[in-house]
């Protein structure tokens, strides 16, 4: 009896092997598959770079676009350390399981270039935030390499060109299945090339007066059946609520009067007599109750004092559903690749188009993503908004085009210097610097994790906070 108990132990133990064996923290492919993981990173970096902490707080006010009405400290750029550390390990959170995806998969399979895809705009969204950042080593913990090396902005951003033009070249529209975890794009291979496509111009445009040779390639060797035609091929991450709730949205329902439009965005919409404005922007309560004559009014940026809500336009429901958890995440719009060319043709480079027919393109979709019709478009483009090969109607139009997109914006306005009223936010006139910051400085957890390099790199920062300007940031006269 007691050799018969042992045997029959020692045979349990054996059927569960492979069970008990297993190592939790480092589960198989079989465990969590890659169209789960796909998923995770679509909706997690989604939700938290396009949040009241990534985004409204800070670069949607750095770009002039947004304006707080309460708890004003980001507005004149009162720093947050923990936010800061919490926003780089988000973005590297997500590259590193979309590296996960890169080295299991098979490369040129569809799953291997729809993660190289994506991380390539998450690293883009890194090195624009906080310029010189681990790159090359940061994804190779699992060689040993806990204490990435800092690659320079001038080495990142042709390094990421080349990687899409090599994950849209291996996108093949009758190979492997994304699954279901593609709930950004849903599996369409076509708008997966197109953004690729599309982020590389974009890319292309950032470093075009650095780096000409990498940026003319791009250009050259994109042409306009590659890329989004019109706004059903926007890259947007769609909210379905509850669960999965869009973040200004979500806020909002927290926080009712914390946000509101920027005087600057109402004073260049009003100016422009832009069909925009009532899309972008609500009347005023004082308007409402009929108590003022001014339909859209504008918070100034950076006032250390609350706002009087009642005098001052909040966001427009499309930008922040004020009934619901719905909404939209604007990770890259088709209108952008199009002022990206108008640019690169004003140069006089060969891009399949004239200056004024990309320009043309861009503002159109831009208006009609907002649900303006052709009569008013068409009125628009001759009269207010009609072409006139200047860089500030350029660059203008683009940073009005995204909105809801602060990290951009701002990325566009460091880019240019336009529009010429994102000042510097008023209270902070007695620091000695006069533009908006130009970056962030590193988190302090690099610092503690990574000193040695970190140091290297933060010895280049011209301050703590304003940070140094971006290798593509070509304005003088900053500090």
């Amino acid at each position: 009896m007691i050799l018969s108990a042992l045997t029959l132990s020692l045979l349990s133990c054996t059927k569960t092997f492979d069970e008990v064996n297993t190592d939790p923290d480092n589960p198989t492919p079989e465990m969590v598959k890659s169209t789960n993981m796909l998923a995770f990173c679509e909706r997690y970096a989604s939700d938290n770079l396009f949040d009241e902490w990534f985004d409204l707080n800070e670069t949607s006010g750095f770009s002039g676009q947004i304006a707080k009405w309460m708890y004003t400290q980001e507005g004149y750029y009162s720093f947050r350390p923990n936010v800061n550390n919490s926003s780089w390990n988000v973005c590297y959170r997500t590259a590193a399981n979309l590296q996960t995806i890169i080295d299991r998969e098979e490369k040129g399979s569809n799953m291997w270039a729809v993660a190289t895809i994506f991380q390539c705009n998450i690293f883009q969204i890194i090195s624009d935030r906080w310029g010189d950042v681990p790159y090359s080593e940061s994804m190779k913990l699992m060689d040993g390499i806990a204490q990435p090396s800092y690659d320079k902005q001038s080495d990142i951003y042709p390094d990421l060109l080349k990687k899409l033009a090599s994950a849209v070249a291996a996108l093949d529209e009758n190979g492997d299945d994304l699954g279901s975890g593609d709930i950004m794009l849903n599996g369409d291979i076509s708008l997966w090339k197109k953004y690729g496509n599309a982020l590389s111009i974009k890319i292309a445009a950032r470093i075009a007066n650095v780096d000409a040779a990498d940026a003319q390639a791009v250009f050259s060797s994109i042409s306009a059946a590659d890329l989004p035609s019109d706004n059903d091929e926007n890259i947007f991450f769609e909210a379905w609520g509850n669960e999965y709730g869009e973040p200004w949205a979500d806020y909002y329902l927290v926080r009712k009067l914390e946000y509101g439009i920027s005087k600057l965005m109402v004073e260049t919409l009003t100016s422009l007599d832009d069909p925009r404005l009532p899309v972008y922007a609500e009347p005023t309560a004082n308007y409402l109750n009929g108590k003022s004559d001014i339909p859209y009014v504008g918070y100034q940026n950076g006032l250390k004092a609350n706002a009087n809500t009642a005098a001052n336009s909040p966001i427009g429901a499309r930008f922040q559903n004020k009934s619901g958890l719905t909404g939209f995440t604007p990770w890259l719009r088709s209108c952008e690749p199009y002022f990206a060319i108008a640019y690169a043709a004003s140069k006089g480079w060969n891009v399949g188009m004239t200056q004024q027919v990309a320009y043309e393109k861009a503002v159109t979709l831009s208006l009609e993503e907002n649900g303006i019709d052709d009569a008013a478009i068409a009125a628009y483009l001759a009269g207010p908004a009609a072409f006139d090969g200047t860089a500030e109607q350029l660059f203008t139009q683009w940073w009005i085009s995204l909105f809801k997109n602060g990290q951009e914006a701002w990325s566009v306005f460091r880019m240019s210097g336009y529009p010429v009223g994102n000042v510097i936010a008023p209270s902070c006139l007695f620091t000695g610097h006069n533009t908006p910051p130009m970056a962030y400085s590193y988190p302090d957890t690099e610092a503690n994790l990574n000193k040695a390099n970190y140091e290297i790199a933060a010895a280049a920062e011209d301050d703590f906070f304003w940070g140094k300007q971006m290798w593509w940031d070509i304005r003088t006269g900053l500090k």
